[in-house]
C-alpha cells in the first residue's frame, strides 16, 4: 500500500488522539478523575500507533496465512473428491456384481423349478411302475408257463439245453435280489432264442430213440421245417415224424442231402438248395 493511500488515515488518527487529549486535559483540571482519563487516553494513543505502525505486515502476514489455509482446504477438497470418486466406482461395481447375482439367481431358481417338476413326474411313474411290477410278475410267470410247453409240444431238437433255460427262468423269478427289469429281460431273450431256432439252420450231435433202440447220431434242424439225422458213420438217415411223434428212417435218397445241410450248417460248405422230407399237415 503506497505513502498517499496512508497519509488522510492517519491524519484522521492524529486528529482524534488530539482530540481525546484536548478532552482528557480538560476533565483533568476538574479532579483525580480527570487524571486518570488523561492517562488512559495517552495509553490508548501508543498502542494506535503502534499498530498503525505494523498494518503492512499484519496484512501481508494475514494473507499468507489465508492463502496457506486455502491450500490446505483445497488439498482436503480434493482428497474427499478423490475418495468419493472411488467409492462411487465400486459403488457401481458392487451394483453390477448385484446384478449379476440376481440374474445368477433366477436361472438358479429356473432350474430348483425344473428339477423339482421332473422330481414330481418321477415320483409318479415310481408310483405306476409299482402298479406295473404288480402286474408283470404274474405275467412273466404265465409266459415261463407257456414256453415250457411249447417246449414240450415242439420238434424234439435240444431239447436238455431248452428245458434247462426254462428251468434256469423259474429259479430267477423266485430271487428277491434279482429287479424285474432284469427277469423280464431274461424272459424275452428265452423267446427269443426260441423264435430265432425257427429261422437259422443247425446241426449238433446227440442221442435219439430209433424204434426202441439208441442211436449216436448228428442232427439238422432247418428252421422248424424239417428235424432229420445221420447216424455218424453215415450208413442210417431219417426224420422226425412230428404226427406219429417219433423217429422214422429214410430211404438212402435223402442221405446225401442230409449230410450236405450237416455240413452247411456246421460252416464247412456254402449254402445251397436241399431235398429234404416234409411232413404236410392238414
Amino acid at each position: 500500500m503506497s505513502a498517499s493511500l496512508l497519509e488522510p488515515r492517519q491524519t484522521n488518527v492524529n486528529l482524534e488522539l488530539r482530540g481525546q487529549q484536548v478532552k482528557a486535559m480538560t476533565q483533568a483540571r476538574k479532579g483525580p478523575r480527570g487524571l486518570r482519563a488523561m492517562a488512559v487516553v495517552g495509553l490508548a494513543g501508543l498502542l494506535a500507533a503502534g499498530a498503525q505502525a505494523a498494518t503492512l505486515p499484519d496484512i501481508f502476514a494475514v494473507a499468507e496465512r489465508l492463502n496457506q489455509q486455502a491450500k490446505e482446504s483445497q488439498a482436503k477438497v480434493d482428497a474427499l473428491t478423490e475418495e468419493t470418486n472411488d467409492l462411487y466406482s465400486e459403488y457401481k461395481n458392487v451394483l453390477k456384481v448385484i446384478e449379476g447375482l440376481r440374474v445368477y439367481n433366477r436361472q438358479l431358481q429356473r432350474q430348483i423349478d425344473a428339477q423339482e417338476q421332473e422330481m414330481s413326474e418321477i415320483s409318479g411313474n415310481m408310483d405306476k411302475i409299482t402298479e406295473v411290477q404288480r402286474q408283470i410278475t404274474p405275467l412273466m410267470d404265465r409266459m415261463v408257463t407257456s414256453l415250457e410247453q411249447f417246449v414240450e409240444n415242439d420238434l424234439p431238437f435240444r431239447v436238455d439245453e431248452r428245458r434247462d433255460r426254462v428251468d434256469r427262468l423259474r429259479q430267477i423269478l423266485d430271487r428277491a435280489d434279482v429287479a424285474v427289469s432284469e427277469q423280464f429281460s431274461q424272459v424275452l431273450n428265452a423267446f427269443q432264442i426260441e423264435n430265432d431256432y425257427g429261422r437259422t439252420i443247425d446241426a449238433y450231435s446227440g442221442k435219439i430213440q430209433v424204434d426202441g433202440h439208441e442211436r449216436v447220431a448228428d442232427i439238422l434242424l432247418i428252421g422248424r421245417v424239417a428235424l432229420v439225422y445221420q447216424t455218424s458213420d453215415g450208413e442210417e438217415t431219417g426224420h422226425w415224424n412230428k404226427s406219429a411223434g417219433r423217429w422214422e428212417v429214410l430211404d438212402d435218397r435223402y442221405q446225401a442231402s442230409v449230410r450236405n445241410g450237416i455240413r452247411m450248417a456246421r460252416k464247412q460248405a456254402t449254402l445251397n438248395l436241399l431235398p429234404m422230407p416234409v411232413a404236410l399237415e392238414d
